[in-house]
């Protein structure tokens, strides 16, 4: 008996609310006007393009600031480090071809194909880098301009993509759905 009330209590509830329509009008006092900086996009990508991370600096995007100088940074590195072992291998190679000894234990048991092959792995590894670092820059540089446009996107309460139920009269039942509601 109880459960029969509880059900009849959220039916007839749950019914009464839905016929309910909003009645009351809600007025805006403040009118708040922004203006909008035609040039902001321009501005924050030439700043970024200038030196990384000015951009966002400019966007006030203070947290992307370690993501890209650690982007840029480890390929860097890792662009120094290939070019500093593509060194090693080739000068021991030279070396061989003079007819020089080598000066390290681990480069003479190398031969000249594995020398060989390693320079060219090193020579791509470097290569990659290099392309990390200008793919990097020219993000930032593409992120920068994004976020300065966004920034001055209107994003209102009054504009909504809510979840909503509607009360169908004819079939007396609910429909579930979406709905995109703009208030004025």
């Amino acid at each position: 008996m109880q459960y029969q009330f509880i059900l009849l209590f959220l039916f007839f509830g749950l019914t009464s609310t839905f016929a309910q329509g909003k009645n009351s009008i809600a007025l805006n006092d403040t009118l708040k006007s922004t203006t909008i900086d035609p040039l902001r996009p321009a501005k924050a990508a030439f700043y970024s393009a200038i030196f990384p991370g000015l951009g966002q600096i400019y966007n006030k995007k203070y947290w992307k600031l370690p993501l890209v100088y650690g982007a840029i940074g480890a390929s860097t590195y890792f662009y120094i480090d290939s070019q500093k072992s593509y060194n090693i291998y080739r000068d021991e190679y030279k070396n061989r071809l003079a007819g020089n000894t080598g000066s390290s234990e681990y480069l003479a048991n190398l031969s000249e194909s594995q020398l060989l092959s390693a320079q060219k792995q090193f020579q791509r590894n470097r290569d990659l880098s290099a392309l990390f670092i200008v793919g990097f820059y020219v993000l930032n540089i593409i992120d920068a301009n994004i976020d300065a446009a966004l920034s001055q996107f209107n994003v209102s309460e009054n504009l909504a993509f809510k979840p909503s139920i509607n009360r169908n009269n004819i079939t007396s039942t609910n429909d579930f759905g979406f709905a995109l509601n703009y208030s004025f």
